[in-house]
């Protein structure tokens, strides 16, 4: 009798009927939904700010808080890192996107990609302004700031569009490997952008756990609006018709 290895999370997922399978997305996104709420709800503690305090501090060398630990290089890759999550960078990302989309004639998914991102920016400036704490004095700051802290919106943002974009071009592809690398990608410019932002001394670590997970929390929301479009073909590419070879016929003498 041949013997079968355990079922993996995906192929068990994929085997449930439509119906449990958003369920699940449902509750994930529930999750993250709490999980920010909770967040938001503990930035006001005491404890939580002298614990943001203490992690930026660790951040600094003791002699001189507008000196960051490890090698002086490092500042600068983590400024080169921190400008991938900024408006200028983000924004020529979503343009030159939504033209390559445009040039191929995916209006349904431009349209989708545009909407998507730039109501993550939407999302962004109301939280700042409802929530308004303001950015940390503990640490010199190491790049000018304008906007109130929390949620890191560099965070927010890069989660938004890249996990987004990521997501879109993963759906594009049946290779697993290809998949996985796309994600990881993306998740990984993620996070190295949020982690950026506290060593750079602009955000308390709450600000950007609250940027991920918000942001998470929306791409995923928009992730489930472009399963439905694709399955009923809204954001499908546009099938460009074949030309057909002319033959010439010779007429009998």
């Amino acid at each position: 009798m041949a013997r079968t290895g355990p079922t993996s999370l995906r192929t068990t997922l994929r085997a449930l009927p439509k119906e449990a399978q958003l369920l699940v997305a449902l509750c994930s996104a529930a999750m993250a939904l709490w999980a920010f709420a909770l967040t938001v709800a503990t930035v006001a503690f005491p404890h939580i700010r002298k614990f943001d305090e203490h992690v930026l501090l660790v951040l600094r060398h003791r002699e001189d808080l507008s000196v960051p630990i490890g090698p002086h290089w490092l500042l600068d890759v983590a400024r080169d890192i921190t400008a991938l999550g900024s408006s200028t960078v983000l924004l020529l990302l979503i343009f030159s996107v939504a033209g390559y989309l445009l040039l191929e004639r995916r209006y349904g998914l431009m349209t989708f990609v545009l909407v998507s991102t730039f109501g993550g920016v939407l999302i962004t400036i109301a939280l700042k302004d409802y929530v308004g704490r303001p950015r940390p004095t503990v640490v010199p700051h190491l790049v000018a700031v304008e906007s109130p802290s929390f949620p890191s919106g560099h965070s927010f943002l890069s989660a938004v569009v890249y996990l987004t974009l990521g997501a879109l071009l993963a759906r594009d592809t049946t290779d697993r490997v290809t998949k996985i690398y796309l994600i990881g990608l993306s998740a990984t410019l993620t996070v190295l952008i949020g982690l950026s932002r506290s060593y750079v001394g602009v955000h308390y670590p709450t600000d950007v756990l609250g940027g991920w997970v918000a942001g998470s929390f929306w791409a995923l929301c928009c992730g489930l609006i472009a399963r439905d479009l694709q399955r009923r073909r809204v954001i499908t590419p546009v099938e460009k018709p074949v030309p057909q070879r002319v033959t010439r016929s010779t007429s009998a003498a």
